[in-house]
């Protein structure tokens, strides 16, 4: 006997913020020093660790040696893209978590892979990179929560920190385009996509050459 199909509920996929209950318990690094190495991932409303495949193809853009580097991760989350870069031997790395609970794991986590190298600071992103006026970094990471919409003001905020021609990754729910990291003062490196998440390398522009013609 046959009966009528059932029709499927849909079901509608979460914003890219809000993923904290199906984030894993932990993640592995992918990379250097502590290849495999595991983080533990708090279980945190908005919490989004950069995907294994995204970082692979960052530090496969950047190449793996980072010796010598200084390293900001403004929006440290997990701190999984400061401790790769931290592995693959950055010679500083800071990361910084306005979250008091997150910026404790972050610290357990230093402890744990004894990362001397690599220091947490409690701050908001924004206001702390607004303050800082030393341009002694080349590689600024950007991961900030999507829904607060900064990543224009994170950028800019981020780009003076830079060395000439340092590199910043940008993660973000949409792309951004060649014109718009011109006006941003920097160049569009590379950029790919994952599922809801668009991530690009920038590079700051460098300064034009001065002109000592007198004209």
């Amino acid at each position: 006997m046959s009966t009528a199909p059932t029709r499927r509920a849909s079901v509608r996929k979460p914003p890219a913020d809000r993923v904290a209950a199906a984030a894993p318990g932990e993640l592995r690094l992918i990379g250097g020093r502590w290849k495999r190495s595991k983080l533990p991932v708090a279980n945190h409303p908005g919490l989004r660790p950069t995907p294994d495949r995204v970082r692979e193809t960052l530090f496969n853009w950047l190449g793996q040696d980072l010796a010598g580097w200084r390293v900001l991760d403004a929006f440290a989350g997990t701190g999984a893209l400061g401790f790769e870069a931290a592995s693959r031997g950055a010679a500083e790395v800071l990361l910084l978590e306005h979250d008091q609970t997150l910026a404790i794991h972050l610290q357990a986590a230093c402890t744990r892979l004894g990362a001397t190298m690599v220091r947490v600071v409690r701050a908001d992103a924004l206001g702390w990179m607004a303050r800082r006026e030393v341009a002694d970094l080349d590689l600024v990471l950007l991961d900030p929560p999507f829904s607060a919409d900064v990543f224009d003001a994170a950028v800019r905020a981020a780009l003076p920190l830079l060395t000439p021609e340092g590199w910043l990754y940008l993660e973000a729910d949409r792309a951004f385009d060649e014109a718009a990291c011109a006006a941003w003062g920097c160049r569009l490196h590379r950029q790919g996509r994952a599922g809801m998440v668009h991530f690009h390398l920038l590079q700051r522009s460098a300064p034009p050459a001065p002109d000592y013609t007198g004209a």
